[in-house]
């Protein structure tokens, strides 16, 4: 049963190659591991060339940090895209729940990356809360990429029409197993079964304890447990979980560009 973590940030773990063996003993066949900026993205690199039949790097610039940039900052994020034939852009976006920096700031360096993405023809990873409207508003002004992804995905069932008619996909990360975020379910049984994806947002987005596999302090979030998180996902839509995975993991080679699905990687040594 093949399982693809769409989105982690695998760079944050202090032992990542402990974590990668973890992931692999519990029959996850790759990830995309996502950088936020000008500060991790060596890092990912470095994970993508220790693991390069599991690791798919992402480079993007997040939204929070929008005002650490340097000058020559989209010359390096080109530059990585360069390294990695594989990569994608991501994370980045537009985040209204933040106090700062402002959606202004923020769109200073969303939008070169979806042009940039589309220029490249490459899939881009969108992290998108409480700016939906400013989000509509900055496709207006740079049109997205053919493929765009709307990671750990809180909308509404609405907002999941009008993207998917855009050409968004969607990943469902395991937050959203919590009983009071059971709404965005709703929404997540209107995406279409091509469009849908799964995540786990690692460190962060944890799902509740009864579908953690690997507990770890402060309330992280392994990104082993993204099998109980199919479990719980493929629960709430009625789907067989045989069927969700193998769902899940044709779109995550379709949207990301990769070789075609295969069973999980032996650990090394």
């Amino acid at each position: 049963m093949p399982l693809h973590d769409s989105h982690n940030h695998l760079q944050r773990f202090s032992d990542p190659d402990r974590v990668v063996a973890e992931m692999q003993a519990a029959g996850i066949s790759g990830c995309i591991v996502n950088g936020t900026g000008e500060d991790d993205w060596e890092s990912v690199a470095t994970l993508a060339e220790s693991h390069p039949d599991f690791v798919t790097p992402a480079f993007g610039l997040h939204p929070w940090k929008a005002h650490l940039r340097s000058g020559s900052w989209l010359a390096t994020l080109e530059a990585y895209l360069d390294r990695f034939p594989t990569a994608s852009i991501g994370e980045c976006g537009l985040d209204g729940w933040v106090a700062g920096p402002s959606l202004d700031i923020q769109r200073e360096v969303f939008l070169p990356q979806l042009a940039l993405a589309r220029e490249r023809r490459l899939p881009v990873t969108i992290h998108a809360l409480k700016a939906w409207d400013p989000l509509f508003d900055a496709f207006a002004a740079e049109r997205p990429p053919e493929k765009f992804l709307l990671h750990s995905f809180g909308g509404s069932p609405e907002l999941v029409k009008r993207l998917a008619a855009a050409g968004a996909f969607f990943s469902f990360s395991g937050h959203f197993l919590h009983p009071r975020k059971s709404k965005v379910l709703d929404a997540f049984r209107q995406v279409p079964a091509d469009r849908l994806l799964l995540e786990t947002d690692a460190p962060d987005m944890p799902p509740p304890e009864e579908f953690v596999a690997i507990p770890l302090p402060d309330g992280r979030n392994h990104p082993a447990n993204l099998p109980g998180i199919a479990a719980g996902l493929a629960a709430a839509l009625g789907m067989p979980l045989a069927r969700l995975a193998e769902t899940t993991a044709a779109n995550h080679v379709r949207f990301f560009g990769l070789p075609a699905v295969k069973g999980p990687t032996p650990p090394r040594g």
